[in-house]
Parts: C-alpha cells; sequence; structure tokens
C-alpha cells in the first residue's frame, strides 16, 4: 500500500521542505496549492488546487481523493498567514481574516478526511501551532493570529481525544520565528542563527508521523530562543 501524504500550503517555504523530506522517505505526496497559482511543487507525485479555507472547495477534494487514492497515512497543514496588531488596533475582521487562513484551513481538510482515517483505522494529522498562542506575552502584539493559532492547537487537542480509541494521531509543531528569505528581509537585524529551520520542522514532522508510540504531541521548535 501507498504511504500517501496530503501536504496544503506545499509552494510555501516550509511546504517545499516537508515535501521534500517525505518524498526522500519513500511517501506519496499529494501537494495542494491555491487554485490560481501559478507556483510549482516540482517533487510532489501529484498536485491538486484546492481553496483550503472553502469547504466546498475541500468536500469536492476529498471525493476525488478517495477515488484516485484511497487510503491516507498522513496529512500536514501547512497552510497560514500573519498579521500584527494589539488590542487596540485589531478589528474584528482582522480577527475573522486570520480564523479564516489559518483555522478553516486546517479545520475543513480534517473534517472531510478524518472518515478515511477513520475507516482505516490509522493515519497522522500534523498541526502547525505558533509560539504567540502559547505564550499570552508574546500574542499581545499579534492578538489576531494568536487567537487562530490558540484556535488550532484546540482543534488538534479535539481531535486526539475523539480519536483516543483508534490509530488516528494529531501532533501539533509549534515554532518561534522560521528562518525563510521573506523573515529575514523583514529583520535584517536579528540573529537569524536562533531561529527555527525548515528543515528542521520538516524531520520533526517525519519523526512523528512515522512514530507510533507518539500520541497527541506538541514539539516546541524554538530554535536558539527559549
Amino acid at each position: 500500500m501507498n504511504r500517501n501524504i496530503i501536504i496544503t500550503g506545499s509552494a510555501g517555504n516550509l511546504g517545499s521542505a516537508v515535501v521534500s523530506k517525505f518524498k526522500r522517505e519513500g511517501f506519496k505526496v499529494i501537494a495542494v496549492i491555491s487554485p490560481g497559482s501559478d507556483q510549482e511543487v516540482e517533487e510532489a507525485d501529484d498536485v491538486y488546487h484546492v481553496d483550503v479555507t472553502n469547504e466546498q472547495s475541500v468536500q469536492d477534494f476529498s471525493k476525488e481523493y478517495q477515488i484516485q487514492y484511497g487510503s491516507l497515512e498522513c496529512m500536514a497543514l501547512l497552510v497560514g498567514g500573519f498579521a500584527l496588531g494589539g488590542i487596540d488596533e485589531t478589528s474584528s475582521k482582522d480577527i475573522e481574516k486570520m480564523i479564516q487562513l489559518n483555522f478553516f484551513s486546517a479545520f475543513n481538510m480534517v473534517k472531510h478526511f478524518i472518515p478515511l482515517m477513520r475507516k482505516a483505522n490509522n493515519g497522522t494529522f500534523l498541526f502547525v501551532g505558533a509560539k504567540p498562542a502559547l505564550h499570552p506575552n508574546e500574542g499581545k502584539d499579534v492578538l489576531a493570529y494568536a487567537l487562530s493559532k490558540s484556535m488550532v492547537i484546540d482543534l488538534a487537542d479535539f481531535i486526539a481525544n475523539e480519536t483516543a480509541d483508534l490509530k488516528v494521531r494529531s501532533h501539533v509543531f509549534v515554532p518561534s520565528i522560521i528562518d525563510t528569505p521573506q523573515n529575514r528581509a523583514s529583520m535584517p537585524d536579528a540573529d537569524f542563527g536562533d531561529w527555527v529551520k525548515t528543515d528542521e520542522i520538516a524531520e520533526a514532522m517525519h519523526y512523528a508521523a512515522t512514530n507510533a508510540a507518539l500520541r497527541n504531541m506538541t514539539f516546541k521548535l524554538y530554535g536558539g530562543v527559549n
């Protein structure tokens, strides 16, 4: 049986690292990117254009996936976004935007693929949290972002509880600042050596996905920062 993994946000910096890692390890990689995107995911076995923030789009994809592949061993939910702003600068629309991008991008995929994992009694969800969601003192200036990522972490816990009697697992990966070209450009005076590398996150994800002894783990990937 093929070791199938779906990776959303697969054309991004983290997505590219995760695609590469799982491909090297023998997985069949089904990459998901935004509709209309001209980005390429060269190492993927197949690429689908899906708006993961839209439930109908995800439902259609899940039906097509089951026809084409049947089984699913792992899903890496990497779509997300970032926004600055404390409570005084944050509007309800700002929060709605972050929830749509960070939470519903994961919720929709989990909702429409968990039946496949339940039926097979096997599978792993890989969620991406954020350090400000775990540390309120760091979240106060990125309120909408922190709130939306808190919802992702809660979702992982709910799914872990719901599938406690099954061989379906959920893990959360909580990075600090990720070392990407965009972050380097926006913070040129920072110490890049303290940042977590995308390859390090990909390694942790593969380790969690392939170690059946691990259940409902939170991996704090803070690089050189406490």
